[in-house]
């Protein structure tokens, strides 16, 4: 008796396991079935100079106009020191940010998730973004608050991009046969990717709230199951040369690192001129890093930029 009671349980225990692992690697292998088109680009790269320059200067000041991007910073009140110093630098930069908590914090104005869930979290942050500002942003960029984001080089990056065709842009990492854009270097969805997303999130078939029944996926993974049903596919941010431009790492952790690997190369093997995030940064960094991109410059030294992006109305960015 206590033996077929044992071989029972051990068969129920490994029936389990094994249905857990069939949900999960269903979802992470949904398949080429599904997809809506054919996946064209894989790779995006910033227009050069000489292209922008092709454009008459009228041209150019409508696309700085119209490009419009909306920040969401996901934070929880153990980031407050962060919160602060995001809030204080580069997301004066974006047209519109937003930050959305885990739960009321009377600091800092947020908007409540009420969940610790990260995947719970930025579905929640998603819908409410798509659901109130669709009809006035056409690009979304999701960051964490270890994040520092130079808006103007997401906006170039974007430049020659069709927000009405669904782009989902960072830093693509390969798990299995899913490919995915990291939470790490932030994010960006068009207007488009953010449609199909928000028509998705009620259909638990295709982008469940839980990940798997044994360990959970995470957010960054899980958005890339559902984006894929919806044809969205990851593609990885480049520059001229093939050097990524959304970051996971800190610059001062490349440099690090290109001084080991590229000696006589630093800055070269460091990154990209035109990078438009690194990862990873304190608060005291963060200011540090706005003081380098923002505020340093060499006194009769003109930069010739092709296109000038104008701050929004009010904002008191640098």
């Amino acid at each position: 008796m206590l033996s077929e009671s044992s071989s029972f349980l051990k068969g129920v225990m490994l029936g389990s396991i094994f249905y857990a692992l069939i949900t999960v690697l269903g979802h992470i292998k949904i398949g080429h079935r599904n997809r809506v088109h054919h996946h064209e680009h894989h790779h995006l790269q910033a227009p050069n100079k000489e292209e922008i320059l092709k454009i008459s200067e009228d041209e150019r000041m409508e696309l700085s106009r119209s490009f419009r991007v909306y920040c969401i910073i996901l934070v929880k009140p153990k980031d407050v020191s962060l919160w602060a110093a995001v809030k204080e630098t580069w997301t004066k930069h974006c047209d519109k940010a937003e930050f959305f908590s885990s739960e009321d914090v009377k600091v800092f104005e947020s908007i409540n998730m009420e969940t610790n869930d990260m995947w719970l979290m930025m579905r929640k942050a998603y819908k409410y973004a798509f659901d109130k500002y669709s009809d006035q942003y056409n690009w979304f960029f999701l960051a964490r608050p270890t994040t520092f984001a130079i808006i103007e080089n997401l906006k170039y990056f974007l430049l020659k991009k069709d927000p009405s065709q669904p782009f989902y842009i960072g830093h693509t990492i390969k798990s299995g046969d899913l490919e995915y854009v990291s939470v790490e270097g932030g994010i960006v969805l068009s207007v488009e990717s953010m449609k199909r997303l928000s028509s998705l999130l009620n259909i638990s078939e295709k982008c469940p709230e839980q990940g798997g029944m044994i360990w959970k996926i995470s957010e960054d993974k899980q958005l890339a199951v559902c984006l894929k049903y919806a044809g969205v596919f990851a593609e990885n941010a480049e520059d001229a040369e093939g050097k990524d431009v959304f970051n996971t790492k800190s610059v001062g952790l490349f440099i690090k690192e290109a001084m080991t690997n590229h000696p006589n190369q630093v800055v070269e093997g460091c990154c990209s001129d035109m990078a438009v995030t690194f990862n990873g940064l304190t608060p005291n960094q963060m200011h540090v890093m706005m003081y380098g991109v923002y505020r340093l410059r060499a006194f009769g030294h003109t930069f010739n930029d092709a296109l000038i992006f104008l701050p929004p109305n009010g904002s008191d960015n640098d």
